[in-house]
C-alpha cells in the first residue's frame, strides 16, 4: 500500500511542480526539473533526516522516472492548456499529493517509535518538495505566506500517528483523508493563518 501511496503522491506533485514551471514560462527542462523536485524533494529531505542514504529516490529511481514522465506529459501543449487553466484541478491534485506523502513520511518515522519524529518527518515529506519547488521558481515558499497548508499536514500526521495502533492502512487512509479534506476546505473557504 505504501508504494501505491508514494506513486499517487509522485504523480500529483509532479503535476503540481510542472504547472508552476509552465506558469513561470520555463522551458521543458525547467518544467521537468521543477516537477521532479516537487515529487521527490520531500522524500529526499526525510531520508536525510532519518539517515537513510542514499535516499530512496536514488535507490529506487521509479519515483524520479514517473515524475519526469508526468512532467514531460504536462509540458505537451494539449495537456498544458487543460492543466494550467483549471485551478480547481490543481488544488485537488496538490491536496492528494500532500495527503499521500505526509502519511508515507509518517510510516517512515514510525520505525523509530517516536511520535514527534513521525509527525515531523511526515510533515517534511509532505511539504518539503513544494518548498524546494517554490525556491527553485524564485517564489517565497507558499507554506510561509499563505494558505492553511503545512497545518493540514501536521494535523493529518498527528491523526495518523494516533490511529496507528488500530492498523497501519487504516491510519494512513485516515491521515491522508483528513489532510485532503482540510486542504480542500481551506482552498474553498480561503482559510489563512494570521499575517504580520
Amino acid at each position: 500500500m505504501i508504494f501505491l501511496f508514494e506513486i499517487i503522491g509522485t504523480v500529483a506533485f509532479a503535476i503540481s511542480g510542472a504547472a508552476v514551471g509552465i506558469r513561470k514560462q520555463m522551458d521543458v527542462f525547467g518544467v521537468v526539473i521543477l516537477g521532479m523536485t516537487t515529487a521527490v524533494g520531500g522524500g529526499i529531505i526525510r531520508d536525510l533526516i532519518l539517515n537513510i542514504t542514499p535516499p530512496t529516490a536514488f535507490r529506487q529511481p521509479i519515483y524520479a522516472a514517473v515524475a519526469i514522465l508526468v512532467s514531460a506529459l504536462i509540458f505537451l501543449p494539449s495537456v498544458r492548456s487543460r492543466v494550467n487553466t483549471n485551478s480547481r484541478l490543481q488544488i485537488v491534485i496538490d491536496a492528494i499529493g500532500l495527503g499521500t506523502f505526509t502519511v508515507a513520511g509518517v510510516k517512515a518515522g514510525m520505525v523509530f517509535d517516536n511520535m514527534f519524529l513521525s509527525v515531523f518527518v511526515g510533515t517534511v515529506t509532505g511539504v518539503g518538495g513544494g518548498v524546494l519547488r517554490d525556491i527553485f521558481a524564485a517564489d517565497k515558499p507558499t507554506i510561509f505566506v499563505k494558505q492553511f497548508y503545512a497545518c493540514a499536514s501536521i494535523i493529518g500526521a498527528i491523526c495518523c500517528v494516533i490511529v496507528w495502533d488500530i492498523g497501519q492502512n487504516i491510519a494512513m487512509l485516515t491521515g491522508a483523508a483528513i489532510i485532503i479534506i482540510l486542504r480542500l476546505l481551506a482552498a474553498g473557504y480561503r482559510w489563512n493563518l494570521p499575517h504580520a
